[in-house]
């Protein structure tokens, strides 16, 4: 599985890119978040997803990881495709987005072309507790997230922990240690969830 691109930009639209890396022309599509990142760049380094189907291989370019991440989420939710996701990801912006979903704002996802009013719920109820809120929201991690912390509760939540609970658990655990490992803070954080 691919996880990042780097090369240089050879075609570049709003709704593509081809990125040419090792001899290669990778064709990825991606957000116009992303787009108006790359917009004026010659080279760059693109973290992809590759869908692959019986009838078609796709790539999906973003321009961070936390966008990747939030694709990736929108995806497991019945009824929204990797179009429609990326939809999603091109009319708001991914702290913008995370917050939505952590107030319950189903009007603003109802904004977006494609989805109507179910799926703008079912956005809300299948990824409240998945996503990491940022900025100053309930649950989010004190100050500035460090990427210990946010590596701690990722692995937290990839062994099924509560991600709202990992993150004031993770974020006591820095703010006591705050020259803990990444290590040291999530068996600190086992023992205490």
């Amino acid at each position: 599985m691919l996880d990042y691109i780097t090369g240089k930009i050879t075609e570049l639209t709003p709704a593509s890119v081809v990125i040419e890396a090792g001899g290669l022309g990778y064709y990825a599509s991606i957000s116009l978040n992303t787009y108006s990142a790359l917009n004026g760049l010659t080279d760059c380094k693109l973290y992809v997803y590759e869908s692959i189907r019986e009838d078609a291989h796709q790539l999906f370019g973003f321009i961070e990881k936390r966008e990747r991440e939030l694709f990736l989420h929108l995806i497991t939710v019945s009824g929204v495709g990797a179009n429609t996701a990326r939809m999603v990801l091109s009319s708001i912006t991914v702290s913008d987005l995370e917050n939505v979903i952590a107030s319950g704002n189903s009007s603003a996802l109802k904004a977006v072309k494609g989805i109507g009013n179910k799926t703008a719920e079912r956005i809300i109820i299948d990824l409240k507790d998945k996503i990491k809120i940022t900025g100053t929201a309930s649950g989010s991690l004190p100050g500035r997230t460090s990427p210990l912390a946010e590596e701690a509760v990722a692995a937290l939540a990839a062994l099924g922990f509560n991600q709202a609970a990992s993150q004031k658990v993770v974020a006591r655990i820095c703010g006591d240690r705050p020259t803990a490992k990444v290590e040291e803070i999530i068996k600190t954080a086992l023992k205490m969830l």
